[in-house]
């Protein structure tokens, strides 16, 4: 088969991302390679699909375990041979894979740095032809990049040591100039064909607050999305516990996650947020490379990092299935005094002399100045993030904080004078989210219990997400229309204004949701969601493997009703709709009403025959 037909049978997608079939297409005519690709573009198809085509065995030397089983099960779901060579197994299993792999049972191998030595590894590589090594997070490579791993410096007498040496690729998300020379350098690449797509992730809006209570903050911030998957990330290990305990104490379903806790409790941990049993992270920068949960919502920053190159890295694992995503960092100056504390005081790398000790050191503290220049910068920010790797920008991008601040305001007044209306409705002593349940018809609060179905405001926002109604609440106790007390908000006296007419509410478009689903769509997505954790039960393995949210968005959209049907949405390939395109259609289809046999055999013929002209 041809890349574009394996994109489209294997992995369900009609097009290429900018970048992908350039670098397929030089790595299959044999050409070594470097791409630079932001998170979230499509780097490990760059060099999956080649290993499909070919010969003998693809190697991918990733340092990132989590990373190697997240896709190990997502190529095993897609009728792709894979596995995985790392610390994790017991000898006796690393020995089995290995073996499995000597007798060609896979396509690709993904195997860590420090395992290229192990004997019988390198025994099995001589004897078996590899025809591509891709080497992931190549920037590990770099002394001068984050992550630097000693392990890489390896790779080159690696595949030195190989009786034929093979095509070699190497990947990264973010890389300065000095880095990318370093890769070429250390891992001896032969005049590779060099891909980079840039470092813009149109998807992500940048926002920088600087808020006199973050705690209080966060809280509106998690308030606020509901229901979705997101990080936050603390400098410190004791900022984890404090965080992570005012989160749990206010109801927030969150878990924690730092180099301190036992090794079960930080792997409990992470599975929880992998599986969505827990919506929130709460960690160090210890937790997150790897990590391939691609409908994570939002990444918010509750410390100012140490620097850009770890703040996009890390505010890039947001939005990685091309969905809108919030990069939010909460501000404030005493963070630059603990980032010049942690790097003062880390461990010295025993790799480094003392004078390239001190200069890492030196060039450490230049990058924090950088890091703090974006945090109080006044211009647009996703401007400032890609000069900073080289990149040009316009000027203003409209899609980050400072940038949206400078553009018109949307009138909300009626939706004002809704929320008012039902905040009296319920006495004046329901909390927010009650509220909010209200005039979304949804949650406990239409129990005869309480009685609030009977109320006239319930449901009459019921096509509003409720993001947008806690943001506007919010913005009514900014403007000193409503005061919220232990959760509960009432009316002031300026409420009799908007109700009356006399006042206009606006809201800025940064804070204003975009992409507001009907109901119906938002119900065939919930039901979509069930049976996207069902499957993932019962297959264990973490839901977004089974499908990504854009999938699950797709099909609320199309509403496939035939299996042909189906293999036109974004991520679904042959396999997976063999796999479980009966009990998605048996959803789609009772949400999409009925369709007749001759429909069918219409859809049928065209699939069939495509350039045949359809009569009138």
């Amino acid at each position: 088969m041809t890349p574009r037909e394996i994109l489209k049978q294997v992995y369900g997608y009609d097009r290429f991302h900018p970048g992908q079939e350039e670098a397929i297409t030089g790595i299959l005519n044999g050409r070594d390679a470097l791409c630079v690709m932001p998170t979230g573009a499509g780097k490990s198809m760059c060099y999956q699909l080649p290993a499909l085509i070919l010969p003998g065995l693809t190697l991918v030397i990733s340092p990132l375990i989590s990373l190697m089983k997240d896709q190990v099960n997502a190529l095993n779901r897609q009728g792709i041979s894979a596995a995985y060579l790392n610390s994790s197994q017991s000898p006796a299993e690393f020995g089995e894979t290995v073996f499995q792999a000597s007798c060609g049972m896979y396509k690709i191998l993904y195997v860590a740095p420090e395992r290229l030595t192990v004997p019988s590894f390198c025994e099995m590589c001589i004897n078996t032809e590899i025809s591509f090594v891709a080497v992931d997070e190549a920037h590990c490579i770099s002394q001068w990049g984050q992550d630097f791993r000693p392990g890489y410096l390896r790779i080159a007498g690696f595949i030195a040591g190989l009786p034929r040496r093979p095509v070699v690729g190497a990947f990264t998300a973010t890389a300065t100039a000095q880095v990318t020379d370093d890769i070429v350098r250390y891992l001896a690449l032969l005049n590779p064909l060099r891909v980079s797509t840039g470092f813009d992730r149109p998807n992500l809006s940048f926002i920088v607050r600087q808020p006199s209570d973050k705690d209080e903050y966060l809280l509106s911030l998690l308030h606020e999305r509901d229901g979705q998957s997101g990080i936050v990330y603390c400098a410190t290990r004791k900022n984890v516990e404090s965080v992570h305990e005012m989160l749990c104490a206010n109801g927030i379903p969150a878990v924690r996650y730092h180099a301190g806790l036992p090794a079960d409790e930080r792997r409990r941990n992470q599975d929880d947020f992998l599986f969505d049993r827990k919506l929130v992270m709460v960690a160090t920068n210890a937790f997150g490379m790897g990590i391939d949960k691609s409908n994570v919502s939002f990444v918010i920053h509750y410390n100012m990092p140490q620097s850009v190159e770890a703040y996009y890295q890390e505010a890039g694992r947001a939005g990685r299935d091309g969905c809108d995503a919030d990069c939010i960092l909460l501000y404030s100056p005493k963070d630059t005094v603990t980032a010049q504390w942690l790097i003062d005081h880390r461990d010295p790398n025993p790799d480094l002399t003392p004078e390239e000790q001190a200069s890492v050191t030196e060039k450490d503290h230049e990058r924090l100045k950088r890091m703090a220049y974006y945090a109080k910068c006044d211009s647009c920010l996703r401007r400032y993030i890609l000069r900073y790797f080289g990149e040009n920008a316009p000027d203003n991008c409209g899609n980050c904080s400072n940038c949206s601040s400078l553009c018109e305001a949307v009138d909300v007044t009626e939706d004002a004078r809704k929320i008012l209306s039902c905040i009296v409705r319920a006495g004046q002593h329901e909390t927010s989210d009650t509220v909010a349940d209200i005039l979304l018809a949804k949650g406990g609060a239409g129990t005869d219990e309480n009685g609030f179905a009977g109320l006239t405001t319930w449901g009459i926002m019921k096509d509003v997400p409720r993001r947008r109604i806690m943001k506007e609440l919010q913005l009514l106790e900014r403007l000193k229309v409503i005061t919220v007390t232990d959760g509960i908000p009432r009316l002031t006296e300026s409420a009799r204004d908007v109700l009356q007419g006399r006042r206009r509410i606006t809201m800025r478009p940064d804070t204003v949701l975009r992409g507001n689903s009907s109901a119906d769509n938002e119900k065939l997505l919930s039901e979509l969601k069930y049976l996207r954790l069902q499957l993932a039960s019962e297959e264990h393995v973490a839901a977004f493997i089974i499908f990504s949210d854009a999938t699950l968005r797709d099909l609320c959209v199309k509403k496939p009703r035939t299996r042909q049907e189906l293999l036109q949405v974004s991520g679904m390939g042959t396999f997976k709709v063999n796999r479980y395109g009966d009990r998605i259609l048996e959803i789609t289809r009772r949400n999409a009403g009925a369709r007749s046999p001759l429909d069918e055999l219409k859809t049928r013929f065209r699939a069939k025959y495509p350039s045949a002209k359809r009569g009138r």
